[in-house]
Order: structure tokens, then C-alpha cells, then sequence
């Protein structure tokens, strides 16, 4: 970057009015303040977005964002946004509820522009850190509301009656175990590759990180959608960076270690514990718990989804067709909600076959961005196999925290991967041999003959 003499770091981001890498440095400060707080507020996340987006709109170049925009990673979220948008003219729900489905895709729109700027900046990594160091002082807090419940931020910021909750210090167990995971198993790369460079003093720091967040989860509080999606992203990071000797020992090793955290961990036990007495206490004696209610839940949305294949019953509908469906019931058969608890549910209900086909065609695509080496690869892949994992036992890509952590990880570790193709490209045409270039040989008049003049232009 470009820097006058004497100029400070404050003088340059102040300077934007005239400095375009001022403004490029200002989209970039923001992007990092998003991710520095996505573990921690959701009103904060939404302030940073709206000024990222005041910051890039000075900053874009009109011919390159349209041609951005035609890209499949691009046009898929923007085509589910306006899905659900055209969803509220057959809904037959009231138009508040039509609209408020709307909003969880509104974020969607977001890919897009991260992924324009994330290519032609430098800084991506940047936000990789933030998110890694704001969830290490969350993981910290963590600690300190498990010896003391009252420390919880949700007693204060709270907006109903809230219990304190042990290790929860914002938000819920899900998201929390959520984010903790995604950074656990995310380091894993940069620890492979600092090993191979005979880095290991910052190799075994990063291990160190990624086992505190385990930790943590281990023997404080860990979310039972975590549990199941952890064993496939590690099973995704063996299978992708690992020989197959070296894959099937590491595999072991995971194995024997959680054997190990099972006997000494009682939180585990009991969450683990709960798979199987979830379903026998709502089969059996109609309470409400998660896994029981969750079948319950997509048992009638396979039924609200037959009824209107096609293109579903509309936007915002969900909740009044389970109103419908628990008339007369009770206990967990009578609970009616707005989420089936499973995105392609989720989508099938609202907008049918065409929603479905929309959701898996964006996830496709983003999945396929990441393939190769490289740590941007590595991260957006493992969030792009996240949120499909955990999709299926919630609409992840449509709750805030975890569909943000989509939004965020693919569009910047996307731009770089794209970033980075670009340069390969150009340094390529570079450095391209010229054996097929061939000098015209000349005539007797000594001008280059007609013979071999067209052979003049072939160049590698």
C-alpha cells in the first residue's frame, strides 16, 4: 500500500475523501469490525454493515461490480433473496409476517459485495484474526461466567427474563459452540502447514488455541448440533490435507481423545445422553425437548411441502400452517413455530421445489469456489460444509449468528480465493514461455517473407 512520509495510520484512513487506498483501507477496517463483533451482538453487527456499506459504495467501479455480479456465487444469493421477496404475492399470510420472512434472507445480498471487495483487497486475512482473537476473549469470559453465572452479559443486555445460564456469557449455547468449533478445527490447516516448515514453536501455539476451545466445550457447555457436525469437518480436513497413513492415525488419535473426554467430562455425558431420552420422552409421554420435537416438526413440514410442491405455500406461511396443524393437540404435539428446524424444510414449505433446487445450487457452487490449496480455501470451505452440516438439524443459513458466519466466511475467504486465481493467472501470461514466437525470416530484399509473417504473433 502506498504511504506518504510521516503519514500516520490515522491521517490515512481520515484522508479518504481524496486517497482512493484510504477508502479501500476504511471498507477493510470495517469489514474487521464486523467480524470482531459478530460473537458478541447482533445490533452491533448490523451498525458495522450499515457503515461497511456507506464506506464501499464511494469505492466501486460500476463495469467491474456488474460483471461480479454475473457470477453464479454472486447471482444464486441475490436470486434467493428475490425468491423470497416474490414468495409474499401468493402467501396468505398477514403481510407483517410475509416481510419479517423476508429479513433473514436480506444478508444474503451481502456475498455479493464481500466478495467484490475481498478480490482486489489484500487484507482478507485480517478478518480471519479478528474473529479468531474476539472469539478467544469470548472463550475467556466463558471460563469466568462458568464459576460465576452472574457475570453473563444477558443479565444486562438482555430484552425479556433471563436465567444465568453457566459458560453463556451473549446469546446461546448453539452459536457459542458454534463459532468455537468453526475456529478449532479451522486452525488446523495453518498448524499442518507450520509443522511442515519446522515452525513449531507457533504451531503448538495454534494447537494450544484450537485444544482451549475443545476445551471449553468439553467441560463447560457444548451444543449436541456441534457434536455431530464437528466428527465431518474433521473427517473433511483429513481427507483433503492428509495422507492416508497419516489420516487414518489422526483419526485414531481423535477417537482415543474423546474417549478420554468422556470419562471425565460429566457435560458431555449428558449431552451426548440426551439423543436417546429425547425421543422416548416425546413419542412416549408428549414433552417437548429437541430432538423429539425437531421429527415432529419435519413430519408435518414433509406434509405442508406435499401439499404445495411447486412453489411451496409462500413466503412467511411456516407458522400459520403448524397453527392449523396443532388445533386440538397438546404438549409437543401442539407446539406451533415459524422454523421446522431444518433449511431445506425451511425452504421447501415457503417456496417448494424451486427454493430447494435455488439452496443446494448456492451451496454447490460455493463448495466447488474452495477447491485447492490455501488457507482462504481451507476456511471457506470449512464454513461452507458447517453450514450445510448443521442445516440439518437447523435453518442456519436463516438465523442471524450462523447465517452472518456464512455470509462473512465465504464472501472474504471466497475473494481472496478469487484474488489469488487472478494473480496466478496474470503471473502466468508473464512469465508464459515464447517457443512457439518465430522470427520472420527475411527475403532477398532483406523484408520479412509473407511465408512466416503469420507465424510472427504466436507467442505462449
Amino acid at each position: 500500500m502506498r504511504r506518504e512520509p510521516g503519514r500516520s495510520g490515522l491521517g490515512l484512513v481520515l484522508s479518504a475523501r481524496r486517497d482512493p487506498l484510504a477508502r479501500i483501507l476504511n471498507v477493510d477496517l470495517a469489514t474487521v469490525l464486523i467480524a470482531v463483533l459478530l460473537p458478541w451482538s447482533t445490533t452491533g453487527v448490523v451498525i458495522a454493515t450499515a457503515l461497511w456499506v456507506i464506506a464501499l459504495v464511494p469505492t466501486i467501479e460500476a463495469a467491474a461490480f456488474w460483471r461480479s455480479l454475473k457470477r453464479p456465487i454472486c447471482a444464486l444469493p441475490i436470486a434467493m433473496f428475490a425468491l423470497a421477496l416474490v414468495g409474499t404475492l401468493w402467501s396468505d399470510a398477514p403481510w407483517g409476517e410475509r416481510l419479517h420472512a423476508v429479513g433473514p434472507t436480506v444478508k444474503l445480498l451481502m456475498l455479493p459485495l464481500l466478495l467484490y471487495h475481498c478480490e482486489r483487497s489484500s487484507r482478507g486475512v485480517w478478518v480471519f484474526i479478528a474473529f479468531l482473537t474476539s472469539c478467544l476473549l469470548l472463550m475467556i469470559a466463558s471460563w469466568l461466567v462458568a464459576l460465576d453465572p452472574n457475570l453473563s452479559l444477558k443479565l444486562y443486555f438482555s430484552r425479556g427474563p433471563f436465567t444465568p445460564t453457566s459458560g453463556i456469557v451473549v446469546r446461546n449455547y448453539i452459536d457459542q459452540s458454534q463459532e468455537f468449533v468453526l475456529c478449532a478445527i479451522g486452525l488446523a490447516y495453518p498448524v499442518m502447514t507450520l509443522l511442515r516448515t519446522n515452525r513449531v514453536r507457533l504451531a503448538a501455539l495454534f494447537a494450544a488455541i484450537a485444544a482451549s476451545l475443545l476445551i471449553n466445550m468439553m467441560f463447560v457447555v457444548v451444543s449436541r448440533t456441534a457434536l455431530v457436525t464437528m466428527p465431518i469437518m474433521i473427517a473433511v480436513f483429513a481427507l483433503l490435507h492428509l495422507r492416508w497413513r497419516a489420516a487414518i492415525i489422526a483419526l485414531c488419535a481423535a477417537a482415543l481423545l474423546a474417549a478420554v473426554i468422556w470419562n471425565v467430562s460429566p457435560q458431555l455425558r449428558a449431552t451426548v445422553s440426551k439423543f436417546f431420552t429425547d425421543y422416548q420422552y416425546t413419542s412416549i409421554q408428549n414433552n417437548e425437548t429437541g430432538i423429539g420435537s425437531r421429527l415432529l416438526y419435519w413430519q408435518k413440514s414433509l406434509r405442508f411441502f406435499a401439499e404445495a410442491p411447486l412453489i411451496g405455500h409462500g413466503t412467511g406461511t411456516t407458522r400459520g400452517l403448524f397453527e392449523k396443524a396443532a388445533m386440538g393437540a397438546t404438549g409437543a404435539r401442539g407446539q406451533v413455530v415459524s422454523n421446522p428446524h431444518n433449511q431445506t424444510l425451511n425452504m421447501a414449505v415457503q417456496w417448494g421445489v424451486v427454493g430447494v433446487v435455488l439452496l443446494y445450487a448456492m451451496w454447490l457452487v460455493h463448495l466447488m469456489l474452495f477447491r485447492g490449496e490455501g488457507l482462504a480455501a481451507w476456511i471457506g470451505l470449512l464454513v461452507a460444509v458447517q453450514n450445510v452440516s448443521t442445516s440439518l438439524f437447523n435453518s442456519h443459513l436463516f438465523d442471524f449468528q450462523e447465517g452472518w458466519m456464512y455470509v462473512l466466511g465465504v464472501g472474504v475467504a471466497g475473494g481472496m480465493v478469487l484474488r489469488a486465481r487472478r494473480d496466478d493467472v496474470a503471473n502466468h501470461n508473464q512469465c508464459a514461455p515464447t517457443l512457439l514466437q518465430t522470427r520472420p525470416m527475411p527475403d532477398r530484399n532483406n523484408n520479412p517473407s509473407t511465408t512466416s509473417r503469420k507465424f510472427w504473433s504466436l507467442s505462449a
